[in-house]
C-alpha cells in the first residue's frame, strides 16, 4: 500500500497480530483448507497452525462473534483438495450471519453477504457440502429458532452467492445450542438434522434438500444440557451405506454414541454385546430407520463441551469415497481432551489418548477440533488461549504440544515499547500484562522471524488500564495501573533477561554485566492474584507437606512457579505461571482507580493519574524512579486525565482530560531528590472529551485528538504560551489515539498516526520550519495513507506507539504498534521515502 502524496511516500506492511479467542462454545472451526477461524471480539480471525501466526482479521460484524464454520469443514477435506475457493460462515451476538470467500491461489478474502434473520445471538452452525457449488447449513439462536439454509456458491472467483432459506424451526422457550446435519444412509436423498439444548433431549428432524423438515423423534438419556452433536459420515457395509453414527456430549459429563441404521440392514445383523439398545424408529422418504444407543463413554470429570468425529481420509484417487475412522475427540471443562476408539477385540469404546493441562492454567476447554489430516488436535480454553497437540510418533502415538497464536481476550488498554525496542508490552482488561517479541527461526515463514508472546509478567486480580516502561539505564522495569488505587512497579527477573537473549532483537553486551549480580530468578503468584513475590536464585528448596491443609484452600491451590530460560517461544502452560515478574514497589496516593501513567525520557520521573469527577481527585502524582517517593502533585483538571506525555527534552508534561482541556506543566530538577513544577497553561481545546495527545520529537509542537472527531496541532511559544497551528480536517470517527514520529529534523518533518473509535488508522505527513523571528508559519498537513480495513482494528483504537520516535538517524523502516478494544495487539512496518 502506498500513498499518492509527492511529499512522503509510505509503504505499509502487517507484521504481527496478537489476539485471544472469544470465550464461548462453537467459536472455533478448522477448515479443509487447513486454516483455523475464530472470533476475537467483533472480528473473525484466521490463523495458520503450521506457523502459529494469525494471518488476518475480517471486519464486518457489529457485535461479538459467537461461532464460525468453514465450508467445507475438516470433515469434508478428503473431497476438497481440488477446490480453488473456500467459504466461511460467522455468526454474532446480534443475530447476523456473514459469509466470506477465501481464494486459495492469491490468499485474498472477500465479504460475500450478510443476513440478519435471527432476533438474538447466533450460537451454532452445522453444514454439509452437497456438491462443489452447493451447500446446506443450519443455524441456531437464543431466540429459539433453528434456520436451515441453502447456499449456491459461484463457479468462478468473484461470482455471486445465492442464499435461500429452506425452513425455520421454532423449538420453544428452551433454545437449541448444538446442531449436526447429515445425509441419511441409502439412496433416499433424505437429510437428518439433530438438535440439542436446554431440555436435555436430542431432537431428530428429517427433510429433503429442498423441502421442509419434520420432527421425527427424540433421544433421551442425557440428564443435563446437550452441548455438542456430530454425525459421522455414512458407515459402509459390504460396499453400501447402511448406517450413520451420532455422538453427543452433555453437561452431565457423559458422551453417548447413537446409531441410525436402515431397518433392512438391521434385520440381517445379529445382536451382540457391542451392538445397541433399541431406541425410537422413524420413516424418512421411502426408508425407515432404527436408532439405538451404541455406547456410553464415561471419563471426563466436568462438562463435556464438544465432541467430534475424526475427519476421514480419502480411500480413492478421485476423493469421492472415504472410510470414517472410528475415533472421537472430546473436550471438557476438566481441562482435558480425550480420544476415544473401540477396543479391537471387544468393540468397547475406550479412552486411548488424554492431553491437557492438569494444573490450574487452562481453566477448562470450550471446544476441541481435529486437523483435516487427523494428526493434530486443537483446544480453545477459558483464558482465550489455544492448545495444539500433534502426533509426532511413527510407530506409536506421541502427542506433543505445538506453538499457537496467543493474545488478550478482553480490550487491550495500553502498550509500551521496551526502551530499545526489543519487545512490546501490553496490558488489558483481561487482567494480564503480556510481552510480545520477534523470535528467529521458529516458523517456516520466508524471513525466518515471527512474533510470539514470550512472557506474561503480571497476572492480576483487577482490570489493568495503563502501563509505561521505565526508560534510562538499569534493569527492565515497568509501572502498571489497574482498577485499584495502587500503582505497581515490576522488574525483570534473570530468567526473562536470559530468555530475551534467544529472541531476534537483543543480545548480551557489556552494558548487561549487572546480570551477574542479579539474585531474582522469577516470581510466584499470590493466593489472591494481587501481588507477585520474588523467587531467588539461591532459594532453599522447602519441602511441602502435601497432607497439610492448614491455611490452604483445598479446592484451588496456587501452583509454584518454575522459571526457566526459554530457548523457544513458550506455550500457554509456561506463560500462565512460569514467566511472572516480581513486584518491587507499590505506589500509594491516588483516591480512585488508576487510569493513565507515563515516564519521562531519561527514566527519572513517572506521572500517574486516576479516574476523577472532581478537581481534588484529578490531581497528577509525580514519582521519583528508584526511591519511588512522591515528589509532586499537579493540580489543573477537574475530571479524569485521560493521557499524559513528557516532551522529548523532559521540560514539559502535557496532560489531556475529560474536561476538554489540556494542560502543560514545566518540570525542573532543582536538587538531587527535588523537582519544581509550574502550570504553564490550561486551555479548553475541544468541544468533547480529549482522548489522546502526542509531542513532536523535534520540538515543542504537540497534537491533541478528541471525541469531536478533530485533531489540533499546537506549539509552545517562549515557554509560557501556546499557539494553535492548525486544525486537521474532520475525521470520520472519534479520535482516540495519536502518535508522532520524527522523520527529518532539519525540516521539522514527521508522520502523525491517528487511531479512531471505528478501529481505522490514518497517517498524516506534518512539516513546518521555525522562521528567523522565532514564529511558526502555517503547518502543512497531508494525508498520506489510510490503512486497509483488513489490517486495522474493528473497534476503538486505544493506543498507538512508534517503536522509535526519531527516524532521522535510521534509514530503515520503523515499526508502529497499536492496541484496541477488539482484543488485538498489532505491529505494522512503515517504510518512508
Amino acid at each position: 500500500m502506498a500513498a499518492n502524496s509527492n511529499e512522503v511516500q509510505v509503504g505499509l506492511e502487517r507484521v504481527f497480530i496478537g489476539a485471544g479467542c472469544n470465550r464461548i462454545v462453537n467459536n472455533v472451526s478448522w477448515g479443509a483448507c487447513d486454516l483455523v477461524s475464530f472470533g476475537t471480539q467483533n472480528a473473525v480471525a484466521i490463523f495458520c497452525p503450521k506457523i502459529g501466526q494469525i494471518l488476518i482479521t475480517l471486519p464486518g460484524h457489529n457485535a461479538h462473534v459467537n461461532c464460525t464454520h468453514w465450508l467445507p469443514s475438516n470433515k469434508f477435506a478428503f473431497k476438497a483438495k481440488h477446490l480453488e475457493r473456500h467459504y466461511l460462515l460467522s455468526g454474532d451476538a446480534d443475530g447476523a450471519i456473514t459469509l466470506w470467500e477465501f481464494s486459495i491461489a492469491d490468499k485474498k478474502w472477500r465479504h460475500v453477504l450478510q443476513v440478519l434473520e435471527h432476533k438474538k445471538g447466533v450460537t451454532c452452525f452445522t453444514a454439509i457440502m452437497v456438491s462443489d457449488t452447493d451447500a446446506l447449513f443450519a443455524s441456531t439462536s437464543s431466540d429459539g429458532v433453528v434456520n436451515v439454509w441453502e447456499v449456491i456458491l459461484p463457479s468462478s472467483s468473484g461470482g455471486e452467492c445465492k442464499l435461500s432459506s429452506l425452513d425455520s424451526l421454532f423449538v420453544g422457550r428452551k433454545p437449541m445450542v448444538a446442531l449436526s446435519l447429515a445425509q441419511l444412509p441409502g439412496n433416499s436423498g433424505q437429510l437428518v438434522l439433530a438438535t440439542g439444548g436446554l431440555d436435555n433431549k436430542i431432537h431428530i428432524y428429517c427433510g429433503e434438500r429442498t423441502g421442509k423438515f419434520v420432527h421425527a423423534c427424540e433421544l433421551k438419556g442425557h440428564t443435563d444440557w446437550i452441548r455438542s452433536l456430530d454425525f459421522s459420515l455414512p458407515i459402509y457395509t459390504n460396499g453400501e451405506t447402511s448406517s450413520v453414527l451420532l455422538v453427543s456430549s452433555s453437561q452431565d459429563k457423559g458422551i453417548r454414541i447413537w446409531k441410525m441404521a436402515l431397518c433392512d440392514s438391521l434385520s440381517n445383523k445379529g445382536t451382540s454385546l457391542a451392538s445397541y439398545i433399541k431406541g425410537p424408529a422413524f420413516v424418512a422418504g421411502s426408508s425407515s430407520y432404527q436408532i439405538s444407543l451404541e455406547s456410553l463413554l464415561i471419563g471426563h470429570e466436568d462438562w463435556v463441551y464438544s465432541v467430534q468425529w475424526q475427519p476421514p481420509q480419502s480411500s480413492s484417487t478421485e476423493g469421492t469415497e472415504c472410510n470414517q475412522p472410528q475415533s472421537i475427540l472430546s473436550a471438557s471443562m476438566d481441562k482435558t481432551m480425550m480420544i476415544w476408539q473401540p477396543e479391537k477385540t471387544t468393540g468397547i469404546w475406550i479412552n486411548v489418548v488424554t492431553v491437557g493441562e492438569l494444573s490450574h492454567s487452562a481453566l477448562g476447554f470450550y471446544g476441541g477440533h481435529w486437523s483435516p489430516s487427523g494428526d493434530s488436535t486443537l483446544a480453545h480454553g477459558y483464558g482465550g488461549s489455544f492448545h495444539l497437540w500433534k502426533n509426532v510418533g511413527i510407530d506409536f502415538d506421541d502427542w506433543k504440544p505445538q506453538k499457537v497464536p496467543s493474545g488478550h481476550f478482553a480490550p487491550v488498554s495500553d502498550i509500551s515499547w521496551a526502551r530499545c525496542g526489543e519487545y512490546l508490552l501490553s496490558v488489558s482488561h483481561d487482567q494480564t500484562t503480556r510481552v510480545f517479541a520477534p523470535w528467529c527461526n521458529v516458523s517456516s515463514s520466508d524471513d525466518g522471524e515471527a512474533w510470539h508472546e514470550i512472557a506474561r509478567p503480571q497476572v492480576h486480580g483487577h482490570d489493568i488500564n495503563c502501563v509505561t516502561i521505565i526508560k534510562g539505564k538499569g534493569n527492565h522495569r515497568f509501572v502498571s495501573g489497574a482498577d485499584e488505587k495502587v500503582g505497581r512497579v515490576f522488574e525483570a527477573p534473570l530468567s526473562f533477561l536470559k530468555s530475551l537473549n534467544h529472541t531476534n532483537s537483543w543480545k548480551f553486551n557489556s552494558s548487561n554485566d549487572h546480570l551477574a549480580d542479579m539474585q531474582i530468578l522469577g516470581a510466584n503468584m499470590s493466593a489472591l492474584g494481587l501481588s507477585q513475590k520474588p523467587i531467588y536464585v539461591q532459594a532453599p528448596s522447602a519441602s511441602v507437606d502435601k497432607n497439610s491443609n492448614e491455611g490452604i484452600d483445598t479446592l484451588e491451590t496456587i501452583p509454584a512457579a518454575v522459571p526457566v530460560v526459554l530457548t523457544e517461544p513458550p506455550i500457554e502452560e509456561q506463560l500462565a505461571w512460569h514467566t511472572l515478574w516480581p513486584e518491587s514497589h507499590k505506589l500509594y496516593g491516588h483516591g480512585n482507580e488508576l487510569f493513565s501513567v507515563c515516564c519521562d525520557h531519561e527514566g527519572k520521573l513517572v506521572a500517574s493519574s486516576c479516574k476523577a469527577q472532581s478537581a481534588s481527585v484529578a490531581e497528577i502524582w509525580l514519582w521519583q524512579v528508584g526511591s519511588w517517593k512522591s515528589v509532586g502533585r499537579l493540580h489543573s483538571h477537574t475530571l479524569t486525565v485521560t493521557q499524559m506525555e513528557f516532551s522529548y527534552d523532559n521540560n514539559f508534561l502535557l496532560t489531556v482530560s475529560r474536561d476538554r482541556h489540556f494542560s502543560i506543566f514545566e518540570i525542573k530538577q532543582t536538587g538531587l531528590d527535588e523537582i519544581s513544577h509550574r502550570l504553564v497553561i490550561r486551555q479548553e481545546a475541544h468541544k468533547r472529551i480529549i482522548w489522546a495527545c502526542s509531542w513532536n520529537p523535534f520540538g515543542h509542537e504537540f497534537a491533541t485528538g478528541s471525541r469531536d472527531k478533530t485533531v489540533k496541532i499546537w506549539a509552545v511559544e517562549n515557554g509560557s504560551s501556546v499557539k494553535l497551528l492548525t486544525t486537521l480536517p474532520t475525521f470520520r470517527s472519534s479520535v482516540t489515539a495519536l502518535s508522532w514520529l520524527g522523520i527529518d529534523r532539519q525540516r521539522n518533518r514527521g508522520l502523525l498516526a491517528v487511531g479512531m473509535e471505528n478501529g481505522l488508522i490514518e497517517m498524516l505527513s506534518l512539516s513546518n520550519a521555525k522562521a528567523e523571528d522565532g514564529s511558526f508559519p502555517v503547518l502543512n498537513a497531508t494525508l498520506v495513507v489510510q490503512f486497509d480495513p483488513l489490517i486495522c482494528h474493528v473497534s476503538t483504537v486505544n493506543r498507538l506507539r512508534w517503536k522509535n520516535s526519531d527516524k532521522s538517524e535510521d534509514s530503515s523502516a520503523v515499526q508502529l504498534a497499536s492496541c484496541g478494544a477488539d482484543h488485538c495487539v498489532r505491529v505494522f512496518e512503515v517504510k518512508c521515502s
